[in-house]
């Protein structure tokens, strides 16, 4: 069995979400401050987190444009990936992330009918469990184990 860290990367913050044990679901976790522009990525705080769930694998969101093409903000998915993998020496997973934050936006507002700035607070961390979700459903569908 395998546990899974799902992250969700911003300018400003780090979604993070995990999985179970068996890798069937997903759930929020938090949102990490980080401040791209100064190269701090809260890898500190990952540490904590991957050695307290025992994470195995990571699952980063990778936000390719409408049009399927590689943009900036991909392009740092991609750099993330790169230093996630030296500093942990772990697997990482990229998910097309296309429209997750859409979706996370709409589940707060018409199901559960979050304030704009509780929802600016919470998407982060919610778009981190779709990414991460997306991925076990694929590889539950695909018939293969999360082991």
């Amino acid at each position: 069995m395998k546990r899974y860290l799902g992250l969700d990367l911003g300018t400003k913050t780090l979604g993070v979400a995990y999985s179970d044990l068996m890798g069937f679901t997903a759930q929020s976790l938090e949102i990490i401050s980080i401040d791209s522009a100064n190269n701090n990525f809260g890898l500190k705080r990952l540490k904590e987190i991957v050695k307290e769930y025992q994470i195995d694998e990571f699952v980063l969101g990778y936000p390719k444009n409408m049009n399927n093409t590689v943009g900036v903000r991909a392009k740092a998915s991609e750099d993330f990936k790169k230093k996630l993998e030296s500093k942990f020496k772990l697997p990482v997973h990229l998910v097309d992330e296309r429209l997750s934050t859409v979706a996370a936006n709409r589940v707060l507002v018409k199901e559960a009918d979050v304030s704009r700035r509780k929802r600016k607070k919470a998407v982060d961390k919610l778009a981190a469990s779709f990414i991460l979700q997306t991925y076990l459903d694929r590889n539950y569908k695909l018939g293969e184990k999360n082991d």
